[in-house]
């Protein structure tokens, strides 16, 4: 892909402050994510989700979530402060165009896997994420996702859905407990 140089944007540091950088390039932009987020968008951490094939429209819109202060992310707050519309919508082009993660490596637990599967169909979670739960338009790909991501996100959805969150979710979760959404994340990150 092809990579303007950005003019004028507010570059953030690793460390989450801001600095004024006049000539950085998207390229530039997004390896200051994947610091976190990991090579190609792909996370080598349990608690940071993966960027790589998400929906496009889906990146962008928690990009301005998380720029406008709508949806609160400790780690990320002032990293996209001053960061134009028009790099955001590179910046999600570039992570939907990368090859999604291989689904989570270790050893599956067949009993948890298949309650999950179960769940995930009861809770109709394939008519939004679709049945191979790879996410469309604003809603994610859950399918190999980091598992300790999904279970945490889930938790939150359903416990504490706070601004920049889906209140669809919380209705969804609604009277799911947390052995269930251990079997929920255990599938969805085993899942290609």
């Amino acid at each position: 892909m092809a990579w303007p140089v950005l003019a004028q944007t507010a570059a953030p540091a690793v460390s989450g402050t801001a600095q004024v950088n006049a000539s950085i390039t998207a390229p530039e932009r997004a390896a200051l994510c994947m610091a976190c987020h990991g090579p190609g968008g792909v996370s080598q951490t349990p608690a940071i989700p993966s960027l790589a094939a998400q929906p496009r429209v889906f990146i962008e819109n928690q990009l301005v979530l998380i720029r406008e202060g709508l949806r609160d992310i400790p780690a990320m707050k002032g990293s996209l402060d001053g960061v134009p519309d028009a790099e955001l919508t590179a910046l999600a082009r570039y992570f939907s165009a990368q090859p999604a993660p291989a689904p989570a490596k270790g050893t599956v637990d067949a009993q948890s896997f298949q309650r999950g599967k179960e769940l995930a169909k009861s809770a109709l979670c394939g008519t939004c994420h679709l049945p191979s739960h790879q996410g469309r338009d604003q809603v994610p790909r859950l399918a190999s996702q980091q598992e300790q991501f999904l279970r945490d996100v889930m938790k939150e959805y359903r416990d504490k859905p706070g601004p920049g969150r889906d209140t669809v979710m919380a209705a969804a979760l609604y009277g799911i407990n947390d052995a269930q959404l251990k079997d929920l994340a255990h599938f969805f990150a085993h899942s290609p």
